[in-house]
């Protein structure tokens, strides 16, 4: 009998799993970009763990197993930045992402007030866009990662977070 996905809020014991599984699955976009020193990459474990304790911050388990996690924070004009989505490689395309995109946002809407939702991600980086897309993100614009990576930026209504498949 097989074990299921769970999604839940992350907890101070989930960072170094989290951090690992972050260093794990952003090789790819790395390698795409060849480009080995993307933020995910180069984030502290002390910065994972400050994240966890202050953002809202959601991990997908299998068992003990920490399998995915997501991240978001509020600005101050209500815009709730998402950002550092991941899936274990194993586990991508099974619609993971998609739900832990739902419960950031809904966590962000419902007990943070955010208005409208923020996420970047890098220019050719087809499969992240295709289900940013698919979930009711727009392109609003482009910009430049600390990294030097060129981003799309991609924005929606708080209220569209329901919609999110």
């Amino acid at each position: 009998m097989g074990m299921s996905v769970t999604i839940a809020v992350a907890t101070e014991q989930d960072a170094e799993q989290i951090f690992r599984l972050q260093y794990l699955c952003f090789q790819g976009e790395a390698a795409l970009y060849g480009n080995y020193r993307i933020d995910p990459l180069v984030q502290s474990l002390d910065s994972v763990r400050e994240e966890v304790a202050s953002d809202c911050v959601f991990v997908a388990r299998l068992g003990d197993e920490v399998v995915g996690s997501v991240r978001g924070a509020l600005d101050a004009d209500g815009t709730a930045a998402i950002g550092k989505l991941c899936v274990h490689p194993r586990l991508q395309g099974h619609g993971i992402g998609a739900r832990l995109l739902r419960a950031a946002e809904s966590a962000l809407a419902g007990e943070r007030g955010a208005t409208r939702f923020r996420l970047s991600a890098g220019h050719r980086s087809e499969g992240n866009l295709r289900l940013y897309r698919r979930v009711g993100y727009e392109t609003v614009g482009t910009s430049q990662g600390r990294d030097g990576v060129p981003m799309v930026v991609l924005e929606k209504p708080a209220g569209a977070y329901a919609t999110t498949a």
